[in-house]
């Protein structure tokens, strides 16, 4: 079974995702059910499980819902479980499950919240990051520090960079023009924001990215720019605190 990917829009800018791979589908974060129920009844797909990145409501509202349909598992994170809907298998960082392209990796990532997970598949070359490591951004801190964030931020930058990236939410119009303010003479940057502009327009999704294109334009995975630090006049800071500022600029934003 080859590995796939299924894109799904939910609410007003939320993504769920299915993969599809020798050891079944598998449905990552659940915001909404009509929507995941089409993609699979489109496709003849019927899910062994619920991957939930973390507790925040619009990532997990639909799981009663699929979980009453299909009679699926539900995966979630063992820091979040009082958080979550009922889990069947709680998950800690390091955790591995699945075979060939299946395997997938469980990586603590938090800062967004306490107990954030990405899922990495390293030979399907994919991993499913939330609101951690966002197309031209980073999820807000509502719950960890700057510190926190930046440690997990610099996880998923050391993965192979040509891993696919799918986020969870449709923000990278706004991302973009944050990011300009940031680094504005980035020439791949500026490319980059013009095809999502254009992208847009049509209704395509954005969030689903390689990881060597936001090494190259997320200012949050680029602290250790000179013409960024330059820019913010923090040429003797460290990567973290160049990070948590410009993390602070974007809530002012």
């Amino acid at each position: 079974m080859p590995f796939e990917v299924v894109t799904i829009p939910c609410l007003e800018d939320n993504y769920a995702y299915l993969v599809n791979g020798p050891d079944g589908v598998a449905i990552i974060d659940a915001p909404e059910a009509a929507p995941i129920i089409a993609a699979l009844e489109a496709r003849d797909w019927k899910p062994g499980v619920i991957m939930l990145t973390h507790h925040h409501w619009d990532h997990v509202q639909a799981v009663d819902e699929l979980k009453a349909k299909y009679g699926c598992m539900v995966m979630g994170p063992k820091e979040e479980e009082d958080k979550l809907p009922k889990l069947d298998f709680a998950l800690t960082d390091g955790f591995s499950g699945g075979s060939e392209e299946g395997k997938c990796e469980v990586i603590s990532v938090p800062g967004h919240t306490l107990g954030h997970v990405a899922f990495y598949y390293p030979k399907g070359g994919a991993v499913f990051t939330a609101d951690s490591l966002m197309a031209l951004g980073c999820g807000r801190l509502f719950e960890g520090s700057a510190d926190m964030m930046w440690d997990s931020l610099s996880k998923l930058a050391s993965l192979p960079p040509d891993t696919m990236v799918y986020s969870g939410h449709e923000y990278t119009e706004s991302n973009a023009k944050f990011a300009l303010s940031i680094d504005p003479e980035n020439a791949q940057l500026i490319s980059r924001v013009q095809d999502i502009t254009e992208a847009r327009a049509e209704n395509k999704p954005t969030a689903q990215v390689p990881l060597s294109l936001e090494l190259a334009t997320n200012p949050f995975l680029r602290p250790a720019d000179p013409s960024i630090r330059k820019g913010l006049n923090m040429d003797d800071n460290t990567d973290a605190e160049v990070f948590a500022e410009i993390r602070a600029r974007k809530d002012n934003f």
